[in-house]
């Protein structure tokens, strides 16, 4: 199948089709060329995430367990930033909650292939970019901000990665072609497409709609109606044309990608929220690092705010480093004080699951600082997601957590396509604005712990959406991924 040539009927120019060409090309020059290449694959159990979500990782080689296509659905993704292993985890998390083993697939892990090779490469240069975007204002605004909003818009981008895309598909030359794929990144969609998989679904983040995202053969699914709109026709993918849209097959909008875990008990822990200010307990804020590393000065800007405040008692303080040890070794340097202050759990995983178990069974007061660094990936990304339930407010910049249902205020977004994820949690009301200056994002801050009453209006907010379905994006998902196959089975008969 060529979605080079044409995206969705749209033909694209000669100029486009040669540098695609040239494109995969350059990266087999580099890379090598591993297209005659069948790379068996088998499972293995996920030692940090097999006890929550059942996920069991394929990896190259013959010493695992074979895969169980019948009760098996791969999740194809990469590691970029940590949005797309937050989406991933919440699609694993459905898929276990449906009795199904949830097999993670990272084409960036199969280090060895040339499509591997390809996303190491190119992951590299974006989280460079995330960086640099923070620490130099000119080339945000000149070059990163127009690149990640209207570059990655243009359908030509997408006719150029899906050549790309093609080097990854020995690495997919094992499943078995009936077997649902779900991809949380659009590369293992099109590779998936691009390999011969006839249920393929390709979960699209963010709430802008880009042609980056696109993977023409598989179901798309979508988190917000207005993205559901923009996508369904190419709108503004080409500035020269109008576009022929999307055929109605194509893409579902089903709502926010949201952990079962986070939603099967999601009123008690609203209403934990409302008892614990009742109660005058310290207000407890979750300051999480995105998968880049960006935003340094604002994470310290708002700490050195809040250590008075966790001092006097009215606030307590949770700081997800990720895997990034870096971060918290400077900002311990810049504030001595916050070494002081801080509990940190450094790989102390099993810890982290007992002080949230304890907490949600108990709702034990708690203060201070409580610092968390995981190398293990998987337990750096989830500790945010377990420290959601028993927290009041989180502060993240507008990424894939602006879709999450918790009190949520909205710092300065790393690329222009987040800002839109900022629109969309403002809107449902359980987030803020997105505030772009650290000194407003700190007023903001401080109006929360001052007026309890505003985590009291999004604590109900967040129930309004929830009653009517606005976090069950995952569950649907996972439902049309098992519908297809059970269609594709049927039509066999």
């Amino acid at each position: 199948m060529d979605n080079t040539s044409s995206v969705f009927g749209n033909r694209q120019p000669a100029s486009v089709i040669t540098s695609a060409n040239r494109k995969k090309a350059n990266f087999e020059q580099k890379f090598g060329d591993d297209s005659q290449r069948c790379y068996p694959l088998s499972s293995h159990e996920n030692p940090a995430m097999q006890p929550w979500l059942g996920i069991r990782d394929l990896t190259i080689s013959e010493t695992g367990q074979p895969i169980d296509s019948e009760k098996g659905i791969i999740i194809g993704n990469i590691r970029m930033g940590y949005g797309h292993y937050r989406i991933s985890m919440a699609i694993a998390s459905a898929v276990n909650h449906f009795g199904y083993t949830p097999y993670w697939l990272d084409l960036a892990s199969c280090r060895q292939t040339t499509g591997g090779k390809v996303i190491q490469h190119l992951n590299k240069l974006y989280s460079l970019g995330s960086r640099l975007s923070q620490k130099y204002p000119l080339f945000n605004r000149l070059f990163w901000e127009k690149l990640n909003s209207e570059g990655f818009r243009k359908l030509s981008f997408n006719a150029k990665d899906q050549r790309v895309s093609e080097l990854m598909v020995p690495i997919l030359s094992h499943i078995p072609r009936s077997m649902p794929f779900i991809g949380t990144h659009t590369w293992p969609a099109q590779a998936a497409v691009h390999a011969g998989i006839n249920n393929v679904i390709n979960v699209i983040p963010d709430n802008w709609p880009m042609a980056l995202h696109l993977a023409e053969g598989a179901r798309h699914v979508v988190q917000t109606p207005s993205s559901y709109f923009g996508y369904r026709m190419l709108n503004g993918m080409d500035k020269s044309r109008l576009l022929k849209p999307m055929p109605a097959d194509s893409i579902t909008h089903t709502g926010h990608f949201i952990d079962h875990e986070l939603l099967k008990d999601l009123e008690q822990d609203c209403h934990k929220r409302l008892t614990r200010m009742e109660a005058g307990e310290p207000l407890r804020i979750l300051l999480t690092v995105g998968g880049a590393g960006a935003q340094f000065d604002t994470f310290l800007a708002i700490i050195r705010h809040l250590l008075p405040l966790v001092e006097a008692r009215r606030v307590c303080l949770f700081i997800n480093v990720g895997d990034y040890r870096t971060i918290w070794d400077q900002l311990t340097e810049k504030l001595p004080e916050l070494d002081k202050l801080a509990k940190l759990y450094d790989n102390e995983w099993d810890h982290v699951v007992a002080l949230t178990d304890t907490d949600l069974i108990n709702s034990l007061p708690l203060e201070g600082v409580h610092a968390f660094y995981h190398e293990n990936i998987f337990s750096a990304v989830y500790s945010s997601n377990r420290l959601m339930r028993i927290t009041d407010l989180m502060i993240t910049k507008p990424s894939e957590l602006a879709f999450y249902p918790v009190p949520k205020l909205m710092i300065k977004r790393v690329g222009g396509h987040e800002a839109y994820g900022a629109i969309r949690a403002a809107e449902i009301g359980d987030g803020t604005i997105e505030f772009e200056k650290t000194d407003a994002a700190i007023q903001m801050l401080q109006l929360f712990i001052d007026d309890k009453n505003l985590i009291k209006t999004m604590c109900e907010n967040i129930l309004r959406a929830h009653s009517v379905g606005v976090y069950d994006g995952a569950y649907k998902t996972v439902e049309l991924a098992i519908k297809g196959s059970i269609t594709g089975q049927a039509g066999k008969l």
